[in-house]
C-alpha cells in the first residue's frame, strides 16, 4: 500500500468514524427515519451529480433488483437501526458495535457455504462478544432507558451490513460506482414507508441540517467513492483495514465534539472487539518494505 492509498484509508476511517458523531447530533432532533431519508437522499443527489460529470450509467432496467437488495441491507436498514440506537448510545459505543460487522459476515458466510466454523473463527466470535459485553456493561449509557434495545438495534445494523457483504460476493458483477449510486436511490425509496412511524420530534436548526447534509454527502457519497477506489487499488483485504480504524475515530470525535467520557472499559472493549474481528476475518497486518513491495 503506497502513501496515497494509506492516506485515503485514514481519511475514509475518519469520515466513517464521524458518521456516528453526526447521527448522535441529529437523531434526537430528527428521529431515525427522517434523518436517514435526508442522508440517503443527499447522498443519491450528490452521486447523481458526480455520475453525470463522469458519464456513469446506472442501467436500471438490468440492475434494479440488485440495487434494491444493496439499498436495503447495505444502507436503508443498517442506517435506520444505527440512527435509532444513536438516540440513546454514545458515538463511541456505536462505532465499536459497528466494528462487529466482519464477525457477523464470517458467520453468515460459513452458513451460506455450509462450511464448518474453524477454531480460530470461534475464538474470534467469543472474543468479540466478550468485548461488546465489557463495553456495554460498564458504559454509563447502558443505564439509560431503552439502552438494551438500542444495543440490539446497533448489533442488528452491523449484522445487516454483513448480509450485504455476503450478497455482494455472490451477486452479478456491477461497476462499483453504480453500486453506490444505485443503492442510494433504492435506499431513498425504501426508507419512505418508515417516515409516518418515526416523525421528527422537533424542528431542525440550521446546524442540525448541516450535520445531516454532511452525513449524506461526506459520510455516504464521498466515503463510497474513496472506499471503491481503495478496493480497486489495493484489493478488498487491505481495504478491510478501515474496519479496525473506524472505532478509533468514532471515539476521538465523540470525545472531542460531544465531551464523551472514555473509560478503561471503552479502550479495552474496543481492543477486544477489534482483536476478535481480526481473528474471525483472518486479517494479518503487514508492515515494512516487504509489505510495500507486495503492493
Amino acid at each position: 500500500m503506497n502513501t496515497a492509498n494509506f492516506l485515503r484509508l485514514v481519511l475514509l476511517a475518519a469520515i466513517w468514524g464521524s458518521s456516528f458523531l453526526f447521527m448522535r447530533i441529529c437523531a434526537p432532533v430528527l428521529g431515525p427515519a427522517v434523518l436517514i431519508e435526508y442522508r440517503v437522499a443527499f447522498a443519491a443527489v450528490f452521486l447523481a451529480i458526480v455520475g453525470a460529470f463522469l458519464k456513469k450509467r446506472l442501467d436500471l432496467r438490468a440492475n434494479w433488483r440488485h440495487y434494491l437488495m444493496l439499498g436495503l441491507f447495505n444502507s436503508a436498514l443498517p442506517f435506520l437501526l444505527f440512527a435509532f440506537a444513536a438516540r440513546t448510545l454514545t458515538a463511541s459505543v456505536l462505532s465499536v458495535l459497528n466494528a462487529t460487522a466482519p464477525m457477523w459476515g464470517a458467520l453468515i458466510g460459513a452458513a451460506w457455504s455450509r462450511q464448518r466454523i474453524s477454531a480460530r473463527t470461534a475464538c474470534g466470535l467469543l472474543l468479540g462478544t466478550a468485548g461488546v459485553a465489557l463495553l456495554v456493561g460498564f458504559d454509563h449509557a447502558s443505564a439509560r432507558p431503552g439502552a438494551a434495545l438500542a444495543v440490539a438495534a446497533a448489533l442488528a445494523g452491523a449484522f445487516s451490513y454483513s448480509i450485504a457483504s455476503v450478497y455482494a460476493r455472490s451477486a452479478r458483477s456491477v461497476e462499483p460506482f453504480a453500486n453506490a449510486h444505485g443503492s442510494m436511490w433504492a435506499a431513498t425509496l425504501l426508507v419512505l414507508p418508515a417516515l409516518p412511524f418515526f416523525p421528527a420530534p422537533a424542528a431542525p436548526t440550521i446546524g442540525i441540517m448541516a450535520a445531516a447534509l454532511a452525513l449524506g454527502v461526506m459520510c455516504s457519497g464521498i466515503a463510497y467513492i474513496l472506499y471503491f477506489k481503495l478496493i480497486d487499488d489495493v484489493g478488498p483485504t487491505s481495504a478491510l483495514t478501515v474496519t479496525f480504524l473506524n472505532p478509533l475515530f468514532g471515539i476521538l470525535w465523540g470525545v472531542t465534539f460531544l465531551g464523551e467520557t472514555v473509560g478503561w472499559y471503552t479502550a479495552a472493549g474496543a481492543a477486544i472487539v477489534i482483536g476478535g474481528t481480526a481473528l474471525v476475518t483472518g486479517f494479518v497486518p503487514r508492515f515494512g518494505a516487504r509489505a510495500l513491495a507486495a503492493r
